[in-house]
């Protein structure tokens, strides 16, 4: 089954993430898959727009469980390497050259609050889920750091960074993290009018009106590689550090870690 499952309506193209048994959680397939789907729909022009969602009950629960496991008895220069291809999609997502709007389903963990982040919009269902709890491991959101800190500002971020603790979705409008929150059954509604606002402008126009707000807020491309890179170096050391050996352990062997005892 493909980790992904791409869909077109007219101009539209959504793309669901595709695992709803594991709740649509990060591992290498999905990470391959969406990237290049994201590069292809950047490239195709007749996609006006990209919509990002889940499927089944959840938007994206982050790191897979059984991906985890590998990571953390994977090298560093391993772990370096995964965290680049997960930096690549979230860059990627960032940087399309076409309108995204992200169909927030379910809850978001982790690497899903930062496909969230990197979105030029983004729709959420009431009560549903977020939480960047990545410390509590023993880690850091590195590589999804540059997209979530642009979102919801830098004191939001060190808040939610430190404490990894988990918010709800009328708390990710409030911070900047959504747009918009609707009813789960007034979704598909908010997405579409959104849509049609879309459809109205040049598409032109709409490239160079996203480049122009990220050139104004200093956000680059190039220097986004470079962040990746250092971010990716950042949370490959974490992983195969003691702190990190322990939160990871503890996580997959459900019990708490020496720290929190």
């Amino acid at each position: 089954m493909s980790a992904i499952l791409v869909t077109d309506r007219g101009a539209v193209r959504q793309i669901a993430l595709n695992r709803p048994d594991v709740h649509n959680a990060f591992d290498d397939a999905l990470i391959a898959e969406l990237t290049g789907a994201l590069v292809q729909a950047g490239r195709d022009d007749a996609v006006r727009a990209v919509v990002l969602t889940g499927a089944g009950a959840s938007f994206s629960a982050g790191a897979d469980l059984h991906w985890m496991r590998g990571m953390a008895a994977a090298s560093e220069e391993e772990n370096r390497e995964d965290s680049l291809r997960l930096a690549a999609l979230v860059r990627t997502l960032q940087f399309l050259p076409k309108p995204t709007i992200a169909r927030v389903n379910g809850a978001a963990y982790g690497g899903g609050v930062g496909l969230v982040a990197a979105c030029d919009i983004a729709i959420g269902v009431e009560g549903t889920k977020f939480g960047l709890t990545e410390v509590k491991l023993g880690l850091v959101p590195a590589v999804i750091s540059p997209y979530v800190v642009a979102a919801i500002g830098v004191r939001q971020a060190r808040r939610l960074f430190l404490t990894g603790e988990v918010f709800d979705a009328a708390e990710a409008c409030r911070i900047g993290l959504l747009h918009r929150v609707v009813p789960a059954d007034g979704l598909d509604d908010a997405v579409e009018f959104t849509l049609r606002l879309l459809a109205k402008a040049g598409p032109q126009a709409q490239r160079e009106a996203k480049q122009l707000a990220l050139r104004m807020a200093g956000i680059d491309a190039q220097d986004a590689g470079l962040a990746d890179a250092e971010n990716a170096g950042l949370i490959a050391r974490l992983r195969v550090s003691a702190e990190g050996q322990e939160g990871l352990g503890a996580f997959l062997d459900k019990r708490a870690p020496a720290w929190a005892r």
